[in-house]
């Protein structure tokens, strides 16, 4: 009896240490599945083609609390984009070139309009210029870096999410164009009342009518092209943020510069015969308006925008309307400037909207809405250092879109002395060149340095940076680059009066 007990204290010992071992090497082999599992989490979620279901990430690693090594920089973020500066580049300075052709032509377009009985009948529509240009950065590439957020996260990825997403969107963007347009009318005639202390209605009925239909027609357009390059893009494996506000930009001034100039002298001739056609025109579009906003309100993205994203936008188009009073004044002095202000305007909000689509994206996939990610406060984003000589991901961005600018803008010029209609050759030489330049890339710099702030500050405040950052900061393009180009013009004037 005594051997069997030894004998079963034995085998209860042996199987003892055997569990044991077992459970030892289940830990081990758990462990290293949870590394694996975690590294192979964070390699999917740092590519920036990835589906939704690749970025499925648990609320700790949305909220930004997943180690990251310790390092501050955006690229040890968990789902940050690590494109390389050269795919970077390559994947900008195609659509880049073609938006800045494109506001080229619209810089010839409008140094030819300028002449028309419209721009000299009715003088204020030149204060309308920049405003309805820059819907392009108020409605269309806002449009464009929303879409493409949505795209990133796998949200465009069935034709019926297609369908829901783009018509709802297209529906906002209208009532959008509608309110703007009709703003920005109102704002052109205060404009020109200040001066002189005369109202004209007449005038304001043009403006109203010729801003409503421009508007909404070229957004409809244009919101149609965004959709399009959006879904594109994403079959494509290419990062629509890096093309779809450039390609925006590349038909949004050329063609909302022809709509107004045509919807305008047409208006115009219809005013000289039958005044009352404008205000069946308002109303027109008024009346519309109801109907794309009941579309809009079926999705929820839209329906937030609809409630909470109009600062931006008027705000937006009110610092554009006071590039336009500048224009208006400049092309008064130095007609030859209406060649040069599409292109400095255009070439620095599509920069700066590239760089903020891409932070918005990247802050949308780190972390929640209303909280930066590893612990960063919106301090960290006012350091100019940080902004355009640090390591980190969004400063190369910055490096990478600044070498664009001298090429880019030294191409277009050329391009403008090229395609010119007029008899009035536009400035060039080294002179008007280096002063441009110089203008050019201050625009640039200071756009890119106010857009890691901006991204940031609207995040943290709990504002989706989609909605809100590309408006104020092609709009402060715009007023930046028309008064930085009319300092240039006046500069050179002072130096070499028969330059300009």
């Amino acid at each position: 009896p005594d051997f069997r007990m030894d004998a079963d204290a034995e085998a209860a010992r042996i199987a003892r240490e055997e569990v044991q071992r077992g459970l030892a090497d289940l830990n081990r082999m758990s462990v290293s599945f949870a590394s694996k599992d975690k590294e192979g989490i964070q390699m999917k979620a740092l590519g920036e083609t990835s589906s939704l279901k690749d970025n499925q990430l648990t609320r700790d690693q949305r909220s930004g609390t997943v180690e990251s090594g310790g390092s501050d920089d955006l690229r040890d973020a968990s789902v940050v984009p690590v494109e390389s500066s050269y795919a970077l580049f390559f994947q900008v300075v195609f659509p880049f070139t073609i938006a800045g052709v494109g506001m080229v032509f619209a810089g010839i377009v409008l140094d030819y309009v300028q002449h028309w009985e419209l721009f000299e009948e009715v003088p204020e529509v030149f204060i309308l210029v920049p405003a309805l240009l820059g819907l392009k950065g108020n409605l269309e590439m806002t449009l464009a870096s929303r879409l493409s957020t949505l795209a990133n996260l796998g949200e465009l990825e069935t034709p019926q999410q297609q369908r829901s997403v783009i018509s709802a969107n297209m529906a906002l963007i209208q009532v959008q164009a509608t309110v703007v347009a009709f703003l920005a009318s109102a704002f052109a005639m205060l404009l020109a009342w200040i001066p002189n202390g005369e109202f004209d209605g007449s005038h304001a009925a043009l403006l109203c009518a010729s801003a409503l239909a421009t508007a909404c027609t070229a957004s409809f357009l244009l919101s149609l092209l965004m959709s399009a390059v959006v879904i594109a893009s994403r079959a494509a494996g290419i990062n629509p943020d890096n093309v779809a506000t450039p390609i925006a930009a590349s038909l949004g001034d050329l063609t909302t510069l022809g709509v107004l100039s045509l919807f305008g002298s047409l208006f115009l001739h219809a005013h000289q015969n039958e005044g009352w056609l404008n205000l069946c025109i308002i109303i027109f579009f008024i009346v519309l308006a109801p109907v794309w906003l009941r579309i809009a309100m079926r999705d929820e993205g839209a329906t937030q925008v609809l409630r909470h994203g109009w600062s931006p936008v008027i705000f937006s188009m009110l610092i554009s309307s006071g590039g336009g009073f500048i224009l208006k004044r400049a092309v008064e002095q130095y007609p030859k400037i209406a060649s040069f202000q599409p292109v400095i305007n255009g070439v620095g909000g599509n920069l700066v909207a590239v760089q903020a689509s891409r932070l918005s994206t990247a802050y949308h996939q780190m972390g929640r809405l209303g909280e930066l990610p590893n612990g960063w406060t919106v301090r960290r984003f006012t350091s100019f250092t940080r902004a355009f000589f640090s390591k980190e991901w969004d400063s190369r961005s910055a490096r990478v879109l600044l070498f664009l600018v001298v090429p880019g803008h030294m191409f277009f010029n050329w391009l403008i002395r090229l395609f010119h209609f007029s008899a009035v050759v536009p400035p060039s030489g080294a002179l008007f060149t280096s002063f441009y330049l110089f203008a050019a890339l201050s625009q640039v710099i200071v756009l890119l340095y106010v857009c890691q702030w901006l991204v940031s500050f609207t995040w943290a405040s709990g504002i989706d940076p989609d909605n809100a950052a590309i408006p104020y900061l092609t709009a402060l393009g715009d007023l930046l680059g028309t008064a930085f180009l009319f300092i240039t013009f006046h500069a050179v004037d002072s130096i070499e009066p028969t330059l300009v």
